[in-house]
């Protein structure tokens, strides 16, 4: 269940809506980077303390994929340099960060700069980040202090209902688990190809690809990120030239090549770049080209990985 109490949070004064609630003031729907930044931490702080909590659960986290969603530049690291490492390690579905890492979050998502994910503390706590400045917090109690200390900073918490970004108002999905039964089908399918590619979407809009043999198979399934989308894919290809010769003549292509080292990469490429597609693969070992539309899709398994007690709490 949702929290009971849900507050939107923002820096648009209510006196200067129209009638259908639509913002006609003079605010600009970008973060100042600056001192209503601050204020927005800081009254999510307020609520986060009135509600008694220190730590949060980071869900359905997301970065900028091919089509980057955040209207500020990136820098290429989704507004996560210094929060986690390169790799993402820790950013993941199910992770529990503390408010003041949760907080470095909401400010990443404030300034659009291409990280996105839910905050919450099970029942008691949730903090949505929409777009304009929009910000939803939700708990379990009416926290007074917190309403008026928002207000003290120079902000309009308004109550509503329940957050538009409320999980509970999604469609739900049915979802696989990748568990042991799923395991032994792959292991199945392995022994009879000798080789399948398997894409981990470890969070929202990014993969890593591997290679699988039979050899190394618990290898990599040891590596996978917690909670996981797991697609399995028919084996590279090893003759690029005809790989290269599949591409449609128009839209993109999501292509996956292995590198003479034995590392797998991939890039998002559309018909205007292929000329220089077929230049950074010229030495590849095995390629294939997967479709983006997901109605075009059909991979032989599709699951995701379930927490250590076998249960499957990810949405993807």
């Amino acid at each position: 269940m949702p929290p009971s109490f849900v507050h939107r949070i923002t820096k648009y004064n209510p006196v200067d809506r129209d009638e259908l609630g639509h913002y006609t003031g003079v605010e600009e729907a970008v973060s100042d980077h600056g001192p209503v930044e601050a204020a927005y931490l800081a009254a999510i702080a307020a609520f986060a303390e009135a509600s008694g909590v220190d730590r949060l659960e980071i869900r359905e986290p997301a970065v900028s994929g091919f089509v980057h969603f955040g209207v500020e530049a990136s820098e290429g690291a989704h507004g996560l340099a210094g929060l986690f490492p390169p790799d993402l390690t820790g950013y993941h579905d199910g992770a529990e960060v503390s408010v003041p890492v949760a907080l470095e979050l909401v400010r990443a998502m404030l300034r659009d700069q291409g990280v996105w994910c839910r905050l919450e503390a099970g029942d008691v706590f949730t903090v949505h980040v929409g777009w304009d400045q929009y910000v939803y917090v939700g708990s379990d109690r009416p926290s007074a202090d917190a309403v008026a200390r928002t207000k003290e900073l120079g902000l309009f918490p308004e109550a509503v209902t329940v957050s538009p970004y409320a999980e509970e108002l999604e469609e739900p999905e049915a979802m696989e688990a990748a568990d042991e039964g799923f395991w032994a089908s792959v292991r199945t399918v392995l022994s009879a190809r000798k080789a399948l590619l398997l894409e981990e979407g470890y969070v929202r809009n990014a993969a890593r690809f591997h290679r699988l043999t039979p050899e190394n198979l618990d290898a990599v399934r040891t590596g996978l990120a917690p909670r996981a989308l797991l697609t399995i894919w028919p084996d590279l290809n090893p003759d690029i030239g005809a790989v290269l010769a599949t591409l449609p003549e128009e839209g993109s292509v999501e292509f996956v090549w292995q590198a003479q080292d034995g590392t797998v990469a991939h890039v998002v490429a559309d018909d205007t770049e292929y000329q220089e597609l077929a230049t950074l693969v010229a030495d590849a070992r095995a390629a294939c080209a997967l479709p983006m539309y997901v109605d075009e899709r059909h991979p032989l398994f599709c699951a995701a990985l379930p927490d250590s007690d076998g249960v499957l709490r990810t949405r993807w």
